[in-house]
């Protein structure tokens, strides 16, 4: 992430909200609101329900498993990164079930 981000926006990876990986392998939200397989587009989505005007970096690879590259999100600051996270996970479900309820 850009310096002149710095303090500003929030990087999340799709590892942070993915409920088949333990909190030691980079899960940071509890599991009952976790999704399975979070793709970038849906955090993207989710970020821009809640205005964090999200940013997507596909190249990117998250530290913990650099070899498995899944890209990044860098979103505004506007919440806790905690909170942000758990916004996040709980609109992607919202996401989810409407996609698969015919509208």
């Amino acid at each position: 992430m850009s310096k002149e981000y710095r303090g500003e926006r929030i990087v999340l990876y799709p590892a942070y909200l993915d409920k088949r990986l333990p909190r030691r392998l980079g899960r940071r939200v509890p599991r009952d609101l976790a999704v399975l397989s979070p793709r970038l587009e849906e955090i993207a989505a989710a970020a821009e329900e809640l205005g964090l005007d999200p940013i997507i970096e596909e190249d990117k690879a998250y530290p913990r498993a650099w070899f498995r590259s899944k890209g990044r999100v860098i979103v505004l600051r506007k919440y806790s990164k905690q909170e942000t996270l758990r916004m996040i996970a709980s609109r992607i479900v919202e996401l989810r079930r409407r996609k698969k309820r015919p509208v």
